[in-house]
């Protein structure tokens, strides 16, 4: 296990390498100038942030003091914003993304085996036609439309109520989560049902099922022990590619809801140009996308000990 575990890790260093000379080169590839702003008023005081930032020197130079700093966990400071580390940053508004993004990767997990699990048991019938038809449209439609329409139904249910029964956007309380949350995880919910639909009606002929069903197993029993049990496994193993997704693609829903996590600022870092604050964060999203893909491949090694043998 310790061979297989070691594996990974260096796979998943490997990767985050990747992703961060990737982002490097392709930052220094987009056209634009970071301290074309008001701060650079004059040749001199430019040199001095050219210098500052190390922007003087040679790609090849900064490559490597880039990848040093990245070792040692430093991301720089912000081009945009004064006197304000990229670490600063991560570290006061990635909690929020968190928290939303957990709140939306539960919604999407029970939803999705809830209504993966029916579609299985009412196959080709009216509840099986319903939910399939709410899985396409989840997954067809944007979440930014889903959004906005999410938004324009809170406004009408507060003004047929009279009162605000759930704030339009913000943050700070659980009523602020519960419908970002929802837009969020719903496209990964309506993955993880047709994935549960699928494993679940393979276990429903198999012949363990079978044999349960002729011994007088009651039917609930086999559901809980034998069906769901088994059919759950590939759920787990998207499920920590869909955590860091969840996280990672929350930017629009953000916006919208006017929440202050780590993908607001991200866009609005890609709107200044604002360089060291979009190679932070993409680098720290890839590096946490990798740590959760290698988590549950770990988790998923004890369950299924062949996955060792990959």
């Amino acid at each position: 296990m310790m061979w297989f575990i070691g594996k990974r890790l260096v796979q998943g260093l490997i990767t985050v390498w990747f992703i961060a000379t990737a982002t490097f080169f392709a930052m220094h590839n987009v056209p634009g100038d970071p301290l074309l702003n008001d701060r650079a008023t004059t040749a001199i005081i430019r040199a001095n942030l050219e210098a500052k930032y190390g922007l003087d020197k040679p790609v090849t130079t900064q490559y490597f003091i880039y990848l040093n700093n990245i070792a040692h966990g430093d991301f720089g400071i912000s081009f945009a914003q004064e006197n304000r580390e990229v670490n600063d940053i991560i570290r006061e508004h990635f909690p929020v993304s968190a928290i939303l993004g957990i709140l939306a990767v539960v919604i999407a997990a029970v939803g999705g085996i809830l209504w993966g699990s029916l579609t299985a048991l009412y196959r080709n019938r009216l509840p099986d036609y319903i939910i399939m038809f709410l899985v396409i449209l989840g997954i067809s439609v944007p979440s930014f439309v889903i959004a906005a329409l999410s938004q324009l139904g809170i406004v009408t249910i507060n003004s047929l109520l009279g009162r605000t029964f759930l704030p339009v956007a913000g943050w700070g309380t659980i009523s602020h989560m519960l419908v970002p949350a929802l837009v969020l995880g719903l496209t990964t919910m309506a993955y993880l049902t047709r994935l549960m639909r699928s494993s679940m009606l393979e276990i429903v002929n198999s012949d363990f099922v079978r044999t349960a069903k002729s011994k007088g197993v009651p039917p609930a029993r086999i559901f809980a022990r034998h069906q769901l049990r088994n059919a759950v496994l590939p759920v787990i193993t998207v499920l920590g590619p869909s955590i860091a997704a969840i996280t990672t693609g929350g930017f629009v829903v953000e916006i919208v809801f006017a929440i202050p996590g780590l993908g607001r600022f991200f866009v609005e870092a890609v709107q200044q140009l604002d360089y060291t604050v979009i190679m932070g964060t993409t680098v720290f999203y890839g590096a946490f996308l990798v740590f959760m893909v290698i988590l549950v491949d770990v988790i998923y090694g004890f369950i299924d000990p062949r996955v060792r043998m990959n």
